[in-house]
């Protein structure tokens, strides 16, 4: 038998155990509640209990005061700008071992808060409270499919980025930045050659004080009316509008130009072969009238774009053609290349349409791009062309003669009158050989 112990006896080869040090509580998640415009009254428990146990709770103005007294925490409007006041914001109460809650509308996640606080904090660190969003409640109020939808906003967005999206026959509904908006975005369909769409603003969804207007763009006389509103528009072009198709090569006469624009054919071929993706970036260096930028991005809502054009006329063109074309968010880059691609953004892909023969150019344009990059070049010039041909051999990609003929009068018949050809070097960079 193993002997007994005393009070006082330890085992040979006993060490004693310190205890561990005390672990730090983690700092309770931000919990992000979204609230509609029936405030308290719309919203489940699990919400309400979060918002009275909140020792702060964050949020714009409007969203504030539709807590009741219950609700004792600290009530901070967020300043505006309000995106660079997030991250101090959110430290200084955590610091201060605060509970936090944060008031958005409706989904928070949804064109909200949600993602900015998500970034900063991380999405580990937040409770996420959803309500229905607005989009959701003009959805159910019009019988519209919420998956056959195209939301977009112009909370803090250019109306110009409203044109990108119409299309006959598509359903829109737009986050508006306020009272004007509904009058701005009749205005803006009457221009693009929208004038027939219907449109219906449906103004404090969710409340009692819900109401609906409604008229088509040409003829809306309507007021500024409520703040808190949703624009729904039924698009429909008017007869004899230009029609702009949803992928590239896009009407010549869609661009306002000096006769410095890759043509329609061509272009179709060029963004073939740039093989945009949502997402990337592109460089158009020597960007002439802007259109492989601009149709660039109008493949998706996230492709970015930056062109690089030397002349300040086509520059100021380039923008004008962005914002007719539904994509002002296209960055201008009024300079030479190669000093104007200095600290630009790594691209993902690049396209030259002019510049070639420039000392340092296409070298400092292939170098930009990380393994897996993608560089298109144009040109119509035997000395452009000898540049690229080299370029082929060193770095493979394929090397293609585009060929356009236009059927015209000759007499009283018609023949064909051939465009210049373009010689186009599309390439894929490969990780370095060891």
């Amino acid at each position: 038998m193993p002997p007994t112990l005393g009070p006082g006896d330890r085992p040979v080869g006993f060490q004693p155990v310190s205890s561990p040090a005390p672990v730090p509580a983690a700092p309770p998640p931000v919990t992000v509640v979204g609230i509609g415009a029936d405030g308290w009254a719309g919203l489940p428990d699990a919400s309400r209990t979060a918002l009275r146990g909140a020792d702060v709770i964050l949020g714009g103005g409007r969203q504030l005061a539709l807590l009741p007294a219950e609700c004792g925490g600290a009530r901070v409007a967020w300043p505006s700008p309000l995106r660079p006041a997030v991250p101090a914001l959110l430290a200084e109460h955590t610091r201060a071992g605060h509970r936090i809650a944060v008031l958005a509308s409706g989904d928070p996640m949804f064109y909200g808060i949600g993602r900015a606080l998500a970034e900063t904090a991380g999405p580990e660190k937040l409770r996420v409270l959803p309500h229905p969003s607005s989009v959701s409640y003009a959805c159910a109020r019009l019988g519209w499919p919420l998956e056959d939808t195209e939301t977009v906003t112009l909370v803090g967005r250019p109306l110009a980025s409203l044109a990108a999206a119409l299309h006959h026959g598509r359903r829109l509904l737009v986050l508006s930045a306020g009272a004007a908006t509904p009058g701005e975005v009749a205005g803006l369909l009457r221009d693009r050659g929208f004038g027939p769409s219907r449109l219906t603003v449906l103004e404090q969804l969710g409340s009692d004080r819900e109401h609906h207007l409604t008229g088509t763009a040409d003829d809306w006389d309507h007021p500024p009316g409520d703040p808190l509103n949703v624009i729904a528009v039924s698009c429909a072009r008017s007869a004899g509008a230009l029609r702009l198709g949803a992928v590239p090569g896009l009407p010549d006469a869609a661009y306002e130009n000096d006769g410095q624009l890759t043509k329609r054919h061509v272009r179709a071929a060029t963004l073939a072969a740039l093989a945009p993706a949502p997402g990337e970036l592109l460089w158009d260096v020597g960007g002439g009238s802007g259109s492989i930028a601009i149709e660039w991005m109008r493949t998706h809502r996230t492709c970015r774009a930056v062109s690089v054009e030397r002349s300040p006329e086509r520059a100021a063109r380039i923008a004008r053609n962005a914002a007719a074309l539904g994509v002002p968010a296209l960055r201008v880059v009024t300079a030479a290349a190669p000093a104007g691609l200095a600290g630009l953004d790594a691209p993902d892909a690049v396209f030259i349409g002019g510049g070639l023969t420039v000392p340092g150019l296409l070298d400092a344009c292939w170098d930009a791009l990380a393994p897996g990059g993608r560089l298109v070049a144009n040109t119509v010039t035997l000395e452009s062309e000898a540049l690229l041909a080299d370029r082929y051999r060193r770095h493979g990609g394929e090397l293609v003669r585009l060929a356009v003929a236009h059927a015209v009068p000759v007499g009283g018949f018609t023949g064909w009158r051939q465009a210049m050809p373009v010689t186009q070097w599309s390439v894929t960079k490969q990780e370095p050989e060891e």
